[in-house]
């Protein structure tokens, strides 16, 4: 069984046999909940939006954007 390290910051690595069986990869959002008194790891199942190339925006969509994409990140 794998082991990891609570940093001083809180944070923890998900050992690489585990990334690799999940597939997990960097960035990907995680959700993570207390059940039973253990922790539980679950991958975010919704799709994160992406902005399509050559398309102009102006700032003001842009942060209109990432508010809609925090948001739903906490729902």
């Amino acid at each position: 069984m794998p082991i990891t390290k609570v940093t001083r910051n809180y944070q923890i690595t998900i050992p690489a046999e585990i990334r690799k069986a999940l597939g997990i990869k960097e960035g990907e959002l995680l959700e993570v909940e207390l059940e039973n008194g253990k922790i539980v790891i679950k991958r975010l199942k919704k799709e994160r939006k992406t902005l399509k190339l050559n398309k102009k925006l102006s700032p003001e969509e842009i942060e209109k954007v990432i508010e809609e994409g925090m948001e739903e990140c906490m729902q």
